[in-house]
């Protein structure tokens, strides 16, 4: 491993314990009852090696009295060895899975805080792995690995002392049997981070191609590309198995050659001992208690490949999650120190707005407009003109690159979300809904809200007789992604949840999805009620919205071109004359 990778190998368990402090807790103790467990671990071969020696081949004859000694002794070498492991193993469990538990949480939190852009282009799946399956990697580490790690450096550490005491040529031999698997361990190291690195990129690629399919089932049939749909499966499956085959190469490769080393360093050790003990320099007890010795030496180093690759694919996903917390979020919340709107309708002013997405060229351009409080505004243009960026700044789920959205004078960046969110809501085109009941859903509006006030929201918006249909009222559970409600029914649901909100401002993406009239007709007279007595802003894709509105205001390539009432704006002409003559022409009888 270069030095650049080693620092961004440490920089990473750096970062990763910055980001997850309780894997800090208490970790002298655990220290602690490694060291204990260590050192238990080489009484045994000097209770053998004295046994031997002392007790079987003693000047005096067999001494039963010191072998028993020694017999007492290795067993209670074992059993603090024993108890030592497991305190110090559920320790280093119970502090990780609190640790990664934080990472989770942190990880998950900030991908609500990330630009939407950076939402928009990474896959879902790659997202989704990044808080399980990644964590899960450091998890593995972190319990079998990290600690067992430490515990066999200290291990080959005390074996070697030992051994060097008893007979440093033995101790030579050994180590000259593991100086190849040793010097090669950098090279293995570099490869396995490379090649892990790889796996955990493919487990996301893998995840997005299983996962889409499932989300879009009835389009995958709809359209009959199972096949196409399979295939772009099989192939994701096929990389990460070449990916995960190609490291677990190098892992089985590099366990091989410890194994190897293993086999030479007992068979050196059996062949050297007999021979210096021909010659007199070691006595038998030595060569036995070598022998243990050795295994304590061969254990920890074989353990070391298998610790290795665990390190290279959690450091891979560590990374991979890391990089998920160390992207900006672009939108910042204020929190305390920040201007809570008040509550009433609100004043908007958008003050030579300009907007690009990163790279982009500008797709909003000197934006300056006010809307009194209590108006309500349709915003009206063709695709791509750049009404919808007009309400995710509106909303803040976008800052402005330069210029200022302004609520009763208050500038968006200075208004806490506790605030932002309870004064402002917005009604996308398609209301998400969770895989709960439909009283569930509402509650998002206001997480307080009881049955009671859930129907009366729904009395106020005129829906009472649609909730009669429901087989089973507010318990009628609406499937995942609400599929089990139609779509101008999951539109209503949004509408409630929105009135169980009470926001001051309310922006509106008005739904195009082609509902039947009668149900068109609840959805217009429930906006009709959410609308009164606040201020509201419809980005607008139906010529009865604008008719309705207050003010139109038209937006064309980024800019507002026009704005006033609807009568006035047809008798004008331009954009908003050929948006209406184009209305007008689709929805005229033939």
């Amino acid at each position: 491993m270069s030095t650049g990778e080693s620092i961004s190998a440490w920089r990473t368990i750096a970062r990763g314990v910055d980001f997850s402090p309780e894997l800090k807790e208490g970790i002298w103790l655990t220290g602690f009852f490694a060291v204990l467990a260590t050192l238990g671990r080489v009484v045994v071969p000097i209770a053998v090696q004295q046994t031997l020696d002392r007790g079987l081949n003693g000047p005096g004859g067999p001494d039963t009295a010191f072998m028993t000694k020694m017999a007492v002794l290795a067993g209670v070498a074992i059993v603090v060895t024993s108890g030592a492991s497991y305190l110090m193993t559920s320790r280093l469990f119970a502090t990780a899975e609190r640790g990664l538990a934080t990472l989770r949480i942190k990880a998950f939190r900030h991908v609500h805080d990330l630009p939407l852009l950076t939402q928009n282009t990474e896959r879902r799946g790659a997202l989704v792995a990044r808080v399980t399956s990644d964590v899960d990697q450091v998890s593995q580490f972190l319990v079998f690995g990290g600690m067992i790690a430490v515990v066999s450096v200290g291990q080959i550490i005390v074996a070697t002392l030992i051994m060097a005491y008893y007979s440093w040529q033995l101790t030579l031999v050994v180590w000259l049997c593991f100086a190849p698997l040793f010097l090669s361990l950098r090279y293995f190291q570099r490869k396995l981070s490379e090649a892990y690195g790889v796996v955990r990129s493919q487990v996301g690629v893998m995840l997005s191609a299983i996962s889409e399919p499932v989300v879009g089932a009835a389009v995958v049939r709809s359209y009959a590309i199972e096949n196409r749909t399979q295939d772009r499966i099989d192939t994701a499956v096929d990389r990460h198995r070449a990916a995960s085959t190609r490291a677990q190469g190098l892992t089985a490769f590099s366990f091989s050659l410890g194994g190897v080393s293993a086999g030479l360093a007992n068979a050196g050790v059996l062949i050297v001992g007999i021979w210096l003990g021909l010659a007199g320099e070691i006595t038998a007890g030595k060569v036995l208690a070598f022998a243990f010795l050795v295994t304590l030496f061969v254990g920890p180093v074989q353990m070391g490949t298998q610790v290795l690759t665990d390190a290279q694919n959690a450091i891979a996903g560590w990374r991979r999650v890391i990089g998920i917390l160390e992207t900006p979020a672009d939108v910042v919340d204020p929190g305390d120190g920040g201007t809570a709107l008040p509550q009433r309708p609100v004043s908007i002013e958008f003050d030579d707005v300009e907007f690009a997405y990163p790279g982009g060229r500008p797709v909003l351009h000197d934006v300056s407009l006010r809307i009194e409080p209590g108006r309500r505004v349709a915003v009206v243009g063709e695709t791509g003109s750049g009404k919808t960026t007009l309400a995710k700044l509106l909303t803040r789920l976008m800052d402005p690159s330069s210029g200022a959205v302004r609520l009763d004078g208050v500038d968006l960046r200075e208004v806490p979300f506790t605030s932002l969110r309870e004064r402002v809501v917005m009604v996308p085109q398609e209301g998400f809904l969770f895989d709960d009941t439909l009283a569930a859903n509402a509650r998002y509006g206001r997480l307080g809200a009881t049955d009671e006030e859930i129907r009366e929201a729904i009395r106020e918006l005129g829906l009472s007789d649609w909730l009669a249909t429901l087989p089973r009222g507010l318990e009628t559970r609406v499937g995942q992604r609400g599929e089990s409600l139609s779509a101008g029914e999951r539109q209503l649901v949004a509408l409630v949840r929105a009135h169980l909100a009470d926001p001051d401002l309310l922006v509106l993406d008005e739904a195009t999805s082609a509902v039947d009239p009668q149900l068109e007709m609840r959805i217009g007279q429930a906006l009709e009620r959410l609308m009164s007595g606040r201020t509201s802003v419809t980005i607008a894709h139906r010529l009865s919205t604008a008719e309705n509105a207050d003010e139109v205001v038209v937006v064309d390539a980024g800019r507002i071109v026009q704005r006033g009432s609807h009568d006035r704006l047809v008798a004008e002409g331009g954009v908003y004359g050929r948006l209406h003559a184009s209305w007008v022409a689709q929805h005229t009888p033939r």
